[in-house]
């Protein structure tokens, strides 16, 4: 299934109008295998016969599938476990003391794909009981894709999904088996939100987020629009916040909103003189 240039660019549009993501050179080669399935489901011979389509109006269920299937929703439970041992051990315990008058921290996970980052979180809380006794922990996890979000909604996951990450006691302290797949429990789940939502749109509580993990998500991004999403994120960000990319990714150099952390390269607090009147207003119905 060779993917010529002109259907490529039709393509490459629509995944870019759809969600901001680029279908670079590097990503090529992940085209004709996420689009065999729908190839034989709607019984599409080649690449062109598919741009053609999706060139017409009405093909809006179609569109949307290709969009779906050409997303990266790789993910698993602590993703790189350093992250969240900075989590755990630095920047939830600033938190707390910045929020002990409210005990009310709120975090949002976005480009959260099937949720496994978003239960990984809830279960750094659940793990410490005492010391977040009485506090009201608010995590919202978005994703432009309608069917991650689905998955994460219903926190089941299969074997193979469920092995990758976390411990056998975590497994089954915090999900319980059901026919063959694992269902994350209530006590974790009741933590999270989950919504569809696009990182290039406003936030879906704007100033309002202690933290905001924003990871291997940028990185798919053209200059231009990973400026804009730097901007929506940091009118999505308390002034005291904090912000965590992936490991590929860093503010220096893309944005003037955010500065590193003496926490770590991964982290950023917002620079809240560079943020605009528009966002500053946004910020002020949040609160």
């Amino acid at each position: 299934m060779a993917v010529d240039d002109a259907s490529h660019r039709i393509i490459g549009d629509l995944l870019a109008q759809r969600t901001g993501q680029q279908l670079t050179e590097g990503r090529r080669w992940r085209v004709s295998g996420a689009l065999s399935g729908l190839f034989r489901e709607f019984g599409i011979e080649n690449v062109d016969q598919l741009a053609c389509m999706l060139e017409r109006p009405s093909e809006h269920r179609l569109a949307t599938r290709v969009v779906e299937a050409l997303l990266n929703n790789e993910t698993y439970f602590f993703r790189d476990h350093s992250y969240f041992s900075v989590l755990s051990n630095q920047v939830l315990p600033d938190l707390a003391r910045k929020r002990e008058s409210t005990k009310r921290l709120r975090i949002w996970s976005a480009g959260c794909s099937t949720g496994q980052e978003a239960l990984s979180l809830a279960m750094i809380f659940a793990e410490q009981p005492n010391r977040w006794k009485d506090w009201r922990i608010e995590i919202l996890g978005t994703d432009v894709s309608n069917k991650a979000i689905e998955t994460a909604r219903n926190g089941r996951y299969t074997q193979f999904e469920i092995q990758r990450g976390i411990s056998v006691a975590q497994m089954l302290n915090f999900f319980t088996e059901d026919e063959g797949h694992w269902q994350a429990a209530d006590r974790i789940r009741a933590m999270i939100r989950f919504q569809q939502h696009n990182i290039l749109d406003y936030p879906p509580a704007p100033g309002r987020f202690d933290l905001v993990m924003c990871r291997n998500v940028l990185l798919y991004f053209d200059p231009e629009t990973r400026a804009k999403a730097f901007d929506r994120l940091a009118s999505g960000i308390a002034a005291d916040g904090w912000l965590m990319l992936g490991a590929g990714e860093t503010v220096v150099g893309q944005t003037d909103k955010f500065k590193p952390s003496e926490f770590g390269s991964s982290l950023y607090s917002p620079i809240m003189g560079n943020v605009s009147r528009a966002e500053q207003r946004l910020r002020a119905a949040a609160c």
